[in-house]
């Protein structure tokens, strides 16, 4: 069996990294702005990249790659990137949670299961977060219903905080790759590979809101994500703020930047619902209302727990 993946954060790579002062929170994360060379991840690009690298980690440098790989030149870098993004490679490495999850013996080995997008999801905006924009969009934007001017003139000024020297251009192609990654796009006449529709657009979290210009994240339940998704995300979360705490407040996992509140755009229902449900096959899980105010529980060490339903889900699934 592939062993488990064990830690939820990752160590920075050996690249540039900014300290940000955003209100009262304090980051520490990866300055990177349009790195995917305009191209959202594409059905299986993520197995190919993965698969490559695990038997020949130097093969996004090597002058056939595109041949091997089977895409254009500027495909090799995107799928690299998207790789090393969603922590499935690290330095061109595969990773633990890489096996894991894409290994010969992995969870869902070929993306099969909605669940594994959202958790790819969650991953993509763990620090270190090599996807500025990303961040952003789900952790310090906090309009519900927008426009792509709207998303691309306060990721301007984002930007002006952090990374001067990036250029508007570069906000436009973020802005562009982001919305089309996770936002079903209009049926064209003729079909390219680049007007495909992303396979995270099947997490629903971002709709169109009347026209291609409008948008609108859909914050609560989400049918395909599952509560042990939720649940791991949490755990991971309640390990960064706290190692040794044995509780966390609801509140601190709806709104926290980087908890899984924000990043998959729950209500507390849809969160306290998530924790019930696991609570019911898991002794070291509760959830308790103190004063009104809905706090979660855990007797063993966050990551540990973390592990265990994760595997559950995986285990139960296959």
């Amino acid at each position: 069996m592939v062993q488990m993946y064990h830690s939820c954060i990752y160590s920075a790579l050996m690249v540039k990294q900014a300290s940000l002062e955003l209100g009262n929170t304090h980051v520490s994360n990866v300055i990177a702005f349009a790195r995917h060379e305009t191209f959202h991840p594409r059905f299986g690009w993520l197995k190919k990249g993965f698969d490559r690298a695990a038997r020949h980690p130097g093969i996004f440098r090597e002058d056939d790659a595109p041949v091997r790989l089977g895409v254009g030149k500027n495909m090799v870098r995107s799928i690299r990137y998207w790789c090393n993004a969603f922590k499935i490679l690290e330095a061109d490495q595969a990773t633990d949670f890489g096996d894991a999850l894409l290994g010969a013996d992995g969870w869902d080995t070929y993306l099969e299961d909605p669940a594994s997008l959202w958790l790819l999801h969650w991953y993509l905006l763990q620090p270190p977060c090599y996807a500025s924009a990303w961040d952003f969009a789900f952790n310090y934007f906090h309009r519900t219903e927008f426009t792509v001017e709207d998303l691309f003139y306060e990721l301007c000024d984002y930007r002006d905080r952090i990374s001067t020297r990036t250029a508007d251009s570069s906000i436009k192609k973020d802005v562009s790759c982001l919305i089309r990654m996770y936002a079903k796009q209009p049926t064209k006449a003729s079909v390219s590979e680049d007007s495909l529709d992303c396979p995270f657009v099947a997490l629903g979290l971002i709709h169109t809101a009347g026209d291609a210009r409008h948008y609108t994240f859909r914050i609560g339940h989400k049918r395909n994500l599952p509560a042990e998704i939720i649940v791991y995300a949490s755990l991971c979360h309640a390990a960064r703020v706290s190692e040794t705490a044995r509780s966390i407040p609801i509140a601190s996992l709806l709104y926290d930047v980087g908890g899984p509140g924000l990043i998959f755009k729950l209500t507390e229902t849809a969160q306290g619902n998530a924790f019930e449900q696991v609570a019911r096959r898991f002794d070291a899980v509760t959830l308790s209302d103190a004063a009104g105010k809905l706090q979660v529980g855990f007797t063993q060490a966050p990551l540990d727990l973390a592990q265990d339903v994760l595997a559950s889900y995986y285990h139960s699934a296959r």
